[in-house]
């Protein structure tokens, strides 16, 4: 019964906040934990038992969720739940934290005789709160009836690409589609950027396009967002993006692949944070085109 499943959901942003309230509203035993309390506080009306500690709220769960910013923040909030971690607990670890983070993560799990499955998702705010997201996990075959457990209230569909959490495989993966996503995200910024220099009106280059083979729903989301001005609240902010374009490009050095557009995207990332805009919506690179 969902009522007996407890999960603690370690790190209530934008995603992590849509996952445990849909856990919770799925009848399942949710605590949850976040840097700062006063985020995670309005989970309560949804049932879900907020703690001050990660150690409070992985106290006695059969899995732990993580969706944390980055492999650091992951690494510290498990540390200080260890010590209330008991063996054979399985872990999903869910945030985007590159390759060179996953293996410190899956070294902790080891020490500690977690069952850790590397399941980053693909999807933002929206899908989050829909339970639409797309699971993207490697992990053992014994452990992936529990995980669906979650995995379906969450997403819907989870794809398996390998059976060794340790291998960060789907980890690699997410680079590989977050890489694409920074191109689109930028590169409709940079043709409305242009549309704007030049004095041509942005609807006439989506109406150009519109229903053909450069047409794609994620142009049409983000250039919605610019014109209308829409940025807040984010579904992906720009700081998000930044963060994620330096994981692709460490590990693209890593493998000897040079990645010229996600270095251009992390720049322009960079400089649209540099001006104020990086909580905004990551279509807020958008701006990046008339900074200095």
């Amino acid at each position: 019964m969902a009522e007996h499943i407890s999960v603690a959901v370690l790190g209530t942003g934008i995603m992590g906040t849509a996952m445990a309230r849909n856990l919770a509203r799925a009848g399942y035993d949710v605590r949850a934990w976040n840097r700062t309390r006063a985020r995670a506080e309005p989970l309560t009306a949804d049932g879900v038992r907020v703690t001050d500690t990660p150690a409070e709220a992985v106290d006695g769960a059969d899995t732990v969720l993580t969706m944390l910013l980055d492999g650091p923040a992951v690494l510290h909030a498990m540390t200080a739940a260890a010590p209330r971690l008991a063996r054979g607990t399985l872990w999903l670890q869910m945030s985007t934290v590159g390759t060179e983070g996953t293996t410190p993560l899956a070294d902790l799990a080891a020490t500690h005789g977690l069952r850790y499955v590397d399941a980053p998702v693909l999807g933002t705010k929206a899908p989050a709160e829909q339970g639409q997201l797309t699971v993207l996990a490697a992990g053992p075959a014994d452990v992936r009836e529990q995980a669906a457990a979650v995995f379906d209230v969450v997403g819907r569909t989870t794809r398996w690409v390998g059976d060794d959490g340790a291998s960060g495989l789907a980890s690699r993966l997410k680079l590989v589609i977050n890489s694409w996503v920074l191109t689109v995200i930028n590169g409709a910024g940079e043709a409305l950027a242009l549309a704007k220099g030049l004095g041509v009106d942005p609807y006439d280059f989506l109406g150009a396009v519109e229903g053909g083979p450069l047409d794609l729903p994620y142009l049409r989301m983000k250039s919605e967002l610019i014109l209308s001005g829409a940025l807040l609240p984010p579904s992906f902010t720009v700081s998000a993006g930044l963060k994620d374009a330096r994981l692709i490009g460490e590990a693209a050095g890593a493998a000897g692949v040079r990645m010229d557009l996600a270095d251009a995207a992390a720049e322009r990332l960079r400089r649209a944070e540099e001006l104020g805009h990086g909580g905004e919506d990551g279509a807020a690179a958008y701006y990046a085109s008339f900074g200095d």
